[in-house]
């Protein structure tokens, strides 16, 4: 273990240069702090970028502690992969520190439609723990290319799949793409965008050269295409049960209160997000 580290907050050097810390499969608490989802950096010649903060200001200090233990370089980016906490509310530590907070264009606008909501919500879940927390600000659109010195990462804008502001990182020298909330593994995929567009996101990158995925929860690293299979698999049930509801012209309710279980073994904190995503797709399929 580093100096900076702590036993509940470790960090992977999943390829050279390229650190992941993986969260807790868990919902917010005060044990946790929000330390949720999977969070990264890569450090080049000259510079460091930070992939997601995770979701409390106590999270992104220890983020924070673990990229001081290893380089003294200026950490010049935060990428935020998406809005949601989990990934985003420790992002005011960088902040602090002199890095520019970028993301998809809809990030910005994203969250500040729910900046109040996540920062009640959150503080009302983890009390004391959520303590000088605050959401983002000054978000800015990235680029398709950040260079931190002999090291290029590029960075993509997804249409709408997980949300509407979905963002993916490509370290091109070792092949690691940080996929962000693009992919589940072990916990249940909470849909929040398009479940149709997040089916469309993967089949476009399946054949994707890369050396290995970093999920935004599960591992550290994974194979990909590979890894996507039990995601996918969980969508297209979820599709084909609720189309099929429809078509006998079931309510949304009755739906929810009757959701198929099917798969609950298979998934971590399924009773929490399966709901959820019975209405969300309900909604969504509805106007097929």
């Amino acid at each position: 273990m580093l100096a900076g580290e702590t036993p509940a907050f470790r960090v992977t050097e999943v390829a050279p240069g390229v650190f992941v810390h993986k969260g807790q499969h868990a919902v917010p608490g005060p044990d946790n702090r929000g330390d949720l989802a999977n969070l990264g950096f890569v450090v080049g010649r000259d510079a460091v970028a930070v992939i997601d903060a995770g979701g409390s200001a106590a999270v992104g200090r220890d983020l924070l502690n673990a990229i001081r233990a290893r380089t003294d370089l200026p950490i010049r980016w935060l990428i935020l992969t998406h809005m949601h906490p989990d990934h985003s509310l420790g992002s005011s530590v960088f902040a602090e520190v002199g890095a520019k907070i970028i993301g998809h264009p809809n990030l910005g606008l994203a969250m500040a439609s729910r900046a109040e909501f996540y920062i009640e919500a959150n503080a009302r879940l983890m009390g004391d723990a959520f303590e000088g927390t605050v959401a983002p600000t000054g978000i800015e659109t990235a680029p398709e290319v950040l260079d931190l010195g002999d090291r290029v990462l590029r960075l993509e804008a997804h249409p709408t799949a997980h949300t509407d502001n979905d963002m993916t990182v490509l370290d091109v020298e070792t092949g690691t793409w940080f996929m962000g909330d693009l992919l589940f593994i072990d916990h249940l995929p909470a849909v929040d965008g398009s479940i149709r567009g997040w089916m469309t996101a993967i089949e476009e990158n399946t054949g994707k050269p890369v050396a290995r995925v970093v999920p935004g929860h599960g591992p550290v690293a994974v194979a990909w295409p590979e890894a996507g299979d039990a995601m996918v698999g969980y969508f297209a049930g979820l599709m084909s049960t609720i189309r099929t509801g429809l078509a006998e012209n079931r309510s949304m309710l009755d739906m929810v209160e009757e959701a198929d279980r099917t798969e609950d073994p298979r998934w971590l904190l399924f009773r929490d997000f399966h709901p959820r995503n019975t209405t969300t797709v309900y909604q969504e399929l509805e106007w097929e």
